[in-house]
């Protein structure tokens, strides 16, 4: 869906992609990047500027392209100059409050957020006693109890779990009180445990023995070839460790006598 601008912000736009020498679509996208950051940061996947980065003002600039110092200083002057606009111009058509998609997504009865951002595809913003979390376009108001927030993080991965941290320690968004809205997918379960291995049931329970085990009146010694390919075959077993070197000894003793 295509951005809105204001007339000031298509100006904006076109200028800044006039002289990055970059595309309008591009500079919309790192436009939306800093502005859902609330012009302190931005996560962006931008082929243009090397793909995937994170801006962060006045910390550092990460790009695809980590040893290209000088993409990175223009990620960084893009960033700080989108910043500056969004602060002192209307780039953005005004959209009621609790609009969906609107820069302030959030209902207007949480008020003022004391701290706000966005992770990949999630926007929260944080308010005294609540958080308000925007997912597709859904959003949901949870009741942070007695939990004084500090920060909240995205599990890496494809799933929307979040996280947040307060004086309790690390709290899963999922175990708050929802006030209003749908709430977020319970997390995916990942099981990262190997499966055990098959274990070769023991002789005595139906198994076929190796010939290195094999009583050697059971086995089908029919000419003096067989004998030696067993020997052969013995003397592997040996080499491997599966069988000792007075294992080996023996049988080879007892085979060779039988020639």
């Amino acid at each position: 869906m295509q951005q809105q601008l204001t007339p000031t912000g298509t100006r904006l736009v076109n200028d800044i992609a006039s002289r990055y020498n970059l595309s309008h679509d591009a500079v919309i996208h790192m436009l939306m990047a800093v502005n859902n950051g609330g012009g302190n940061m931005a996560q962006f996947n931008c082929p243009e500027l090397g793909g995937s980065g994170q801006w962060m003002r006045g910390g550092m600039t990460m790009v695809g392209d980590i040893f290209n110092h000088g993409l990175k200083m223009t990620v960084n002057s893009l960033c700080l100059e989108l910043a500056n606009a969004l602060a002192n111009n209307q780039i953005f058509p005004v959209i009621p409050a609790g609009t969906p998609g609107g820069h302030q997504w959030w209902p207007s009865d949480c008020g003022i957020p004391f701290s706000s951002g966005a992770q990949n595809n999630i926007r929260y913003a944080v308010f005294p006693g609540k958080l308000a979390v925007e997912l597709n376009g859904q959003v949901t108001v949870y009741d942070t109890l007695n939990h004084h927030i500090g920060g909240i993080s995205q599990q890496q991965g494809g799933d929307t779990s979040l996280t947040f941290t307060s004086q309790f320690g690390s709290v899963s968004v999922n175990q708050l009180p929802i006030l209003s809205g749908p709430g977020l997918p319970a997390p995916a379960v990942h099981t990262n445990f190997a499966k055990p291995a098959v274990s070769t049931p023991p002789f005595n329970q139906g198994a076929t023995p190796p010939a290195a085990a094999m009583p050697l009146d059971r086995q089908n010694l029919s000419s003096s070839d067989d004998i030696i390919q067993l020997i052969e075959k013995l003397a592997k077993l040996r080499d491997a460790g599966a069988i000792s070197e007075q294992d080996f000894t023996d049988k080879k003793t007892e085979l060779l006598a039988r020639l």
